[in-house]
């Protein structure tokens, strides 16, 4: 009787520790969703003028780091205390945003560079929702999140790249749409494999 009390405390207790290092099930999808709406903020920032061309590509390289932090933590699935890693990211990347909005810095939401970056930004946060969609739908493995965010950090990157000088031209738009192109054929083929 004492052996068996005995076994079933150190079950559960071996079931806590278990549970305090691996993420709930809603983690990745949570994670891509809240990228999805950073990418919105960021880009209704552009179109009321609050971020200027160059705010917008500082925000992008930020994003681009968070997501080869979500890219490598989530290879294998995450931790509790990788998600609470990004968790804090994301928060960091969010004060920044909204920091970059309020600074006084006026953008013009009509000029040609700005409506360049205004549709790349919007198509990150389609891809982030698509990748959120799938993430919940059980259609993308922890690898293939992680392959995905992999890809969606070099297109930040090459955002970020475009818009570093205030300015994004037609030729550097379209290098960044190349790259979107090869990650959306990416995303939907990951989801549809499964």
């Amino acid at each position: 009787m004492i052996r068996t009390a005995f076994a079933i405390a150190a079950l559960a207790s071996a079931s806590a520790a278990f549970a305090q290092t691996s993420a709930p099930a809603g983690a990745p999808q949570e994670v891509l969703q809240r990228q999805a709406h950073q990418q919105q903020r960021i880009d209704n920032g552009l179109k009321d003028g609050s971020l200027g061309t160059r705010e917008a590509a500082r925000l992008e390289k930020k994003e681009a780091a968070l997501d080869r932090t979500i890219a490598r933590d989530e290879k294998h699935g995450l931790t509790l205390q990788e998600a609470h890693r990004i968790n804090q990211r994301e928060n960091a990347l969010s004060r920044r945003i909204h920091a970059e909005r309020t600074n006084g810095v006026r953008g013009n939401p009509n000029s040609a560079s700005s409506r360049r970056m205004q549709a790349d930004v919007q198509r990150n946060a389609n891809e982030d929702r698509r990748m959120a969609q799938g993430a919940g739908a059980g259609q993308l493995s922890p690898k293939e999140i992680s392959t995905v965010e992999r890809g969606q950090a070099h297109v930040d990157r090459r955002e970020a790249q475009a818009g570093a000088d205030g300015h994004v031209g037609a030729g550097e738009q379209a290098r960044v749409q190349r790259a979107e192109n090869r990650q959306s054929r990416h995303i939907h083929h990951d989801r549809a494999v499964n």
